[in-house]
């Protein structure tokens, strides 16, 4: 069954005869290949749907993109007579669906929802086999697609195994206990999947001809596991020698607490452990929901999933009834996740990572229990678990941003077409619009931390080299199959992705140890002065610490200088790992300690018997002397209220009042917001950073205001203007005269503005923007601007004519 035409269908007309003679060849050689040794395959061409009209604002109508579907579907059918092959034209009985139904089929117009896929379900079936019917009561059936369920989700862990790149990929030969390596042990387990999928299908063929099967699924006829010797221990372990091992022998949380120093004035207390709540195993990743409750990613199944064990990684709430900053219930919000390395609450729910997909689940009733969970986005690859999207947050401009690793080629469809991203980068979502796309396209080799300071610049931190970096550079647009070069992977991949394979584009502080995770900017009135602002890292292996820095902009340059100072805290215990930091709504700093003997894949092999699957801790650091926050009232509150939080000191405190004015009515949002922004006080020393945060309500509501951005675009303060051209970079399409107003920003005063002016014109077409970009060169330039000059103009190059 070939499903084709819709992502090719954004194309147009222009691009329809090319897509025919591919569809012509594919069929042709596929009609000429023998796959299963009892002949040449059948072949059945399936159209694409039809793209629903949702009534919603934010997303398109489908008027434009039904014209392109028809025309692709009719070039299917002609393909499909040529040739000789079945076809099946899904896109006209679902437009006569769409234009029927009374509830809403599609999540976004263009793809299906599960009342959707339910009234597929029968327009397929008939088109492929002429009837469509059965004799399963409800009953019946609901058993039996339970028994489809459950084989395909062995076969999808079969199919598309997380972590292939170590099993049929470069790094299957890596950990090896001298007998066996990755892809021994992983391969053997792949074929016990295809066993156990095969048991599965005849219980589905016995239900489906209306017999009785057993309750529990027999696999005693598999093959056993493979299992490798440890590589933990030995006078020549190479791991142990290069000081990332930890200790077999765990201590417990008061005997390690003991090993933690600090500088003066600072503390650090638990705030949960497995001891307490064994759920808390291997937790990876840390939020604050808008009632101010700690949320906790775990996944206990890393680096690999098991067959026939329970496959139960979870999203926790950690509820401190007390504020004692002592955890005093978990609770289960979600259970049977896989991996989820990544998640971030908004928009009525929780986004999570789960290669290949980002899951939205919602808890309906109020029982803090998901009863919603729909695979919203597709198509990340999964090549790797600990190279999967993560460092999940949220940006000043209502876009969730996510990063991804190296050894990945992800392809996610959205309502616009399709997004390709290989070899790592940053995406971003927008799930008012469902828009997807390329942040930072750069050669990454990891990177797990991600973070926006007050005036929307921002921050990324590759884990696996430790390098940080400031990130506007690097954001400009470059279309897949190119790259910005100068990341820790360019070298290996230049040939394909064009640029200089020597180049290393600059960190902004120097790097002394490795790998890192995730990262926050600390402000907080808890803390002292002398730590505001400052960078924070969480290193995992070589120091064990959360490294601190300062971050200043650079007085002679465009970009932002640091300077690392003494850590936040570091522990004499080697199994203390360090993935997550964030400022709670208290002020206090928490951190996700991982907690494992044993890090990394490339070390040990998948399966290595030390690995930890039970351990996992969470600390606060708070400072003696200094109060507390009062956490900020946010749920329940009225516009006006959230509105006065954007006034805020403390970065947190502004992202979860953003967080939640996302979440209600635009209309009643951006009335209120213009309100606010007129009864501003202009001799307010804050006056521009208010009138920035009302901008971006307006960006996340999707609405322009054209005034507004106007405003600050010539403001007198430039870390306003800057934000402001950063927005502009959005609304090209959407405000007048947007070349002229980029010309005046490339002339800007501040080497900074005139880098986000020559950043968004990467986002233009044609040689007019690149007029305007070389005018830059009027002025003094540094190697940040110069660097977004020249990858301004590789891009504007492909869209010449």
């Amino acid at each position: 069954l070939y499903f084709f035409g819709f992502n090719e269908s954004f194309a147009g007309p222009a691009g329809v005869d090319a897509f025919a003679g591919d569809m012509r060849r594919l069929v042709e050689e596929t009609l000429a290949k023998d796959y299963s040794g009892k002949g040449n395959p059948r072949v059945v061409l399936i159209s694409p749907i039809a793209f629903e009209n949702t009534g919603d604002p934010n997303l398109p109508d489908g008027t434009r993109e039904n014209a392109n579907l028809q025309i692709y579907t009719e070039a299917l059918r002609g393909v499909a007579e040529e040739t000789g092959v079945g076809f099946v034209d899904l896109f006209s009985p679902t437009l006569e669906l769409f234009e029927k139904s009374d509830q809403r089929l599609t999540l976004d117009g263009a793809h299906l929802n599960e009342a959707g896929y339910r009234a597929l379900a029968p327009i397929l079936m008939q088109g492929l086999f002429g009837v469509c019917r059965h004799s399963l009561d409800d009953v019946s059936l609901s058993r039996l697609k339970r028994e489809v369920d459950d084989k395909n989700f062995h076969w999808w862990h079969r199919y598309r195994a997380v972590n292939g790149f170590s099993i049929y990929g470069d790094r299957g030969l890596a950990g090896s206990d001298g007998t066996y390596n990755n892809r021994d042990v992983m391969e053997r387990e792949r074929a016990i999947l295809d066993q156990m999928t095969a048991n599965r299908d005849q219980r589905i063929w016995t239900l489906a001809a209306g017999g009785q099967v057993p309750a529990e699924v027999d696999d005693s006829n598999t093959l056993p596991f493979i299992e490798p010797r440890t590589n933990v221990g030995g006078p020549d372990d190479p791991n142990a020698k290069a000081g990332k091992l930890g200790s077999l022998q765990y201590r417990n949380a008061a005997e390690q607490q003991k090993l933690f120093k600090l500088p003066p004035g600072y503390k650090i207390e638990l705030v949960a452990s497995e001891e307490q709540f064994p759920e808390l195993a291997n937790p990876v990743a840390i939020d604050f929901d808008n009632r101010g409750r700690l949320w906790i990613s775990t996944m206990p199944s890393y680096p690999h999933w098991k067959p026939k064990t329970i496959l139960d990684d979870k999203l926790l709430i950690l509820e401190d009834y007390d504020r004692d900053g002592r955890a005093d219930e978990c609770k289960v919000f979600a259970g049977g996740l896989y991996c989820p390395t990544g998640f971030e609450v908004g928009r009525g729910g929780v986004f999570v990572a789960q290669q290949p997909d980002i899951l939205f689940l919602q808890d309906t009733n109020g029982d803090d229990r998901a009863d919603v969970r729909i695979r919203r986005k597709v198509g990340f690859d999964s090549a790797d678990t600990h190279h999967g999207i993560a460092a999940f947050t949220w940006g000043p401009d209502g876009g969730l941003y996510f990063n991804e690793g190296t050894f990945k080629f992800s392809q996610v469809e959205s309502p616009y077409g399709l997004t390709r991203l290989h070899e790592a980068g940053v995406w971003r979502y927008d799930p008012r619009t469902e828009r997807v796309s390329v942040h930072s396209n750069f050669a990454f080799a990891n990177p797990w931390g991600h973070v926006f300071d007050r005036w929307g610049q921002d921050f990324i931190a590759d884990a696996s080299p430790g390098f940080s970096y400031w990130a506007a550079p690097i954001t400009g647009r470059i279309d897949f199959p190119l790259k910005h070069p100068g990341g820790s992977q360019h070298r290996r991949i230049a040939k394909q992705t064009g640029g200089d394979p020597d180049y290393r584009f600059p960190t902004f502080y120097p790097k002394r140890t490795r790998p890192s995770a995730g990262c926050e900017i600390l402000t907080s009135r808890h803390f002292p002065p002398d730590v505001q602002g400052n960078f924070l890292l969480t290193n995992c292996i070589g120091d064990r610490a959360l490294l601190n820095h300062t971050i200043r902009e650079d007085p002679s340059g465009s970009g932002f200088v640091g300077r690392e100072v003494d850590p936040i805290v570091y522990c004499d215990d080697g199994n203390f790992r360090p993935v997550d930091v964030q400022v709670g709504p208290d002020g206090a700093l928490y951190i996700v300690d991982w907690h494992n003997a044993l890090i990394g894949h490339l070390q040990h092999n998948l399966r290595d018997p030390n690995r930890d699957h039970s351990h996992g801790r969470i600390w606060r650091i708070t400072y003696e002397g200094r109060p507390l926050l009062e956490p900020p009232q946010v749920v329940g509150q009225p516009i006006q209220a959230l509105l006065e939080l954007l006034k805020a000191y403390e970065d947190r405190t502004r992202y979860v009042a953003r967080r939640e004015l996302a979440e209600r009515p635009t209309d009643e949002v951006i009335a209120a917001t213009k309100d606010w922004i007129n009864a501003l006080d202009p001799n307010d020393d804050e006056y521009l950073h208010h009138l920035l945060e009302g901008l971006w309500v307006h960006q996340t509501h999707n609405v322009v205001d054209e005034d507004l951005l106007k405003r600050l675009l010539t403001c007198d303060d430039h870390r306003a203007r800057s934000a402001a051209v950063r927005a502009l970079s959005f609304w090209l399409d959407r405000v007048e005269q947007p070349l002229e107003l980029l010309r005046a920003r490339v002339h800007d005063s501040h080497p900074r503005v005139r880098l986000e002016a020559v950043r968004a014109l990467s986002f233009l077409r044609g040689e007019a923007p690149m007029e305007v970009a070389l005018e830059v060169l009027e002025h003094d330039m540094d190697e940040y601007l110069e660097y977004t000059l020249n990858e301004t103009m590789r891009q504007l190059e492909t869209t010449l004519e």
